[in-house]
């Protein structure tokens, strides 16, 4: 009887250690040693096992599709897991070099070339030089690399 209940036991932990091994979540990870300002590469980036809830207990970054092409904004170590604070998009307009600001109302469209005192990201509100008269303007960081002056909200 003995032998019969042990059997019973070792069968059920050995199932709850399949079903544990089918819930692990796979997260992206760094397979390389990431540092402040690189261009994350899908060669960097590798999928490991963790246990489950691990993505509800961290806000961490679940799929490599979300980091690769993102800028590292703190190190990235390997085998650990990618923070949502940790991986940023890529600067549009960079500080310093020669972007084109559009002003548009209706059918008028006025162009200029502005330099950037800050770098930014799709959306971002910045301030830039206009190097005709010296004046500072401020426009929104478009995704063609343009900044959309006039009315900022």
């Amino acid at each position: 009887m003995k032998v019969l209940r042990w059997l019973l036991v070792l069968t059920a932990l050995s199932g709850a250690a399949e079903l544990s091994q089918a819930e692990d979540t796979m997260l992206a990870v760094p397979n390389v040693t990431i540092y402040p300002g690189d261009v994350i590469t899908d060669a960097q980036i590798v999928e490991r096992a963790f246990a489950p809830g691990t993505t509800g207990k961290l806000p961490v970054v679940g799929q490599r599709a979300l980091v690769v092409g993102k800028i590292a904004r703190r190190t990235l170590l390997p085998g650990k897991p990618i923070p949502q604070y940790g991986v940023k998009d890529p600067d549009v307009i960079l500080r310093g070099g020669a972007v084109i600001a559009m002003f548009k109302v209706g059918g008028l469209t006025i162009t200029s070339t502005v330099t950037p005192l800050r770098s930014g990201q799709v959306g971002d509100v910045i301030e830039a030089r206009n190097t005709d008269s010296g004046q500072i303007i401020r426009g929104v960081v478009q995704a063609d690399g343009t900044l959309r002056v006039g009315i900022v909200r």
